[in-house]
């Protein structure tokens, strides 16, 4: 091939579909993906034969599921299916520190391409980001399908304010940190009225809880929601005050939403 010679681009280029998964953490099948899953999402992650994810387990568990209600068009085996790196679970791929580039090659090939986090919507409290830039970059087409967003969930269950919000995603593990945290969250939501949402790994709801019904004033508002869309699901709305006086049934096996606010 000479120097002036290109290699042929494909007529089409594929999409990136954003494809969320249920909220059965691991994928434990607690419920029937259709009571969470509307059928149109379980269709086209069916139809799907390249994927990037956070896990390639969990993601062919959860696409094994999708098969039992939706065949899959390719054998479970025969799924190209591509991990995240570690770094990018570990310390999130929205600062821009990882290109996500040379993921994209099934779409400029003309594939479409599912991108699939643990639970949730992917690079919504979850990596993906990263994965969605590229896309915009290489001008493939983004998609967002329909499926249960725990943050939007909670919001919409906690009584506070869902017109002006924000997501602070994970405060800090040491104790004092995370106190200190607390009371600036605190702070800027009564003085603007800006709700203030956040999460938590399962084994640190407790801490996180303790942390909150410490610092916290007494007349602010705390939300807390857990295992959403599952049976074992609970949410509960009140001050502070009232919150010293209960004792809450905090599950550790599933990531818990945090509201606070006035």
């Amino acid at each position: 091939m000479s120097a002036t010679q290109t290699t042929a681009a494909p007529a089409t280029v594929g999409k990136l579909y954003l494809v969320p998964a249920p909220l059965d953490f691991g994928c434990e099948q607690e419920v029937d993906l259709r009571q969470t899953m509307p059928l149109g999402t379980l269709e086209l992650a069916a139809s799907l034969q390249y994927w990037i994810c956070e896990n390639a387990k969990s993601t062919r568990a959860y696409l094994k599921r999708v098969n039992q209600i939706i065949p899959l068009d390719s054998p479970l085996q025969a799924l190209q299916i591509q991990e995240l790196p570690r770094q990018v679970h570990k310390k999130g791929d929205h600062s821009g520190n990882f290109d996500a580039h040379h993921l994209m090659g099934p779409a400029l090939a003309g594939s479409d391409l599912g991108l699939v986090s643990e639970a949730g919507m992917p690079a919504v409290a979850d990596p993906g980001s990263s994965v969605v830039r590229a896309a915009h970059d290489l001008g493939i087409e983004v998609i967002p399908l329909v499926g249960p967003i725990s943050l939007m969930l909670a919001l919409a269950a906690s009584g506070l304010n869902g017109q002006n919000f924000a997501f602070a995603g994970y405060l800090p593990q040491d104790s004092a940190e995370r106190a200190e945290r607390v009371r600036e969250l605190e702070s800027l939501a009564l003085k603007s009225g800006q709700t203030q949402l956040f999460i938590e790994t399962p084994y640190r709801n407790a801490a996180m809880l303790q942390t909150l019904l410490h610092a916290l004033q007494h007349n602010t508002r705390l939300a807390v929601c857990s295992g959403i869309t599952l049976d074992r699901s609970v949410c509960c709305s009140d001050s502070i005050k009232n919150w010293r006086k209960k004792t809450f049934p905090l599950d550790n096996s599933t990531p818990a939403v945090f509201a606070l606010g006035r």
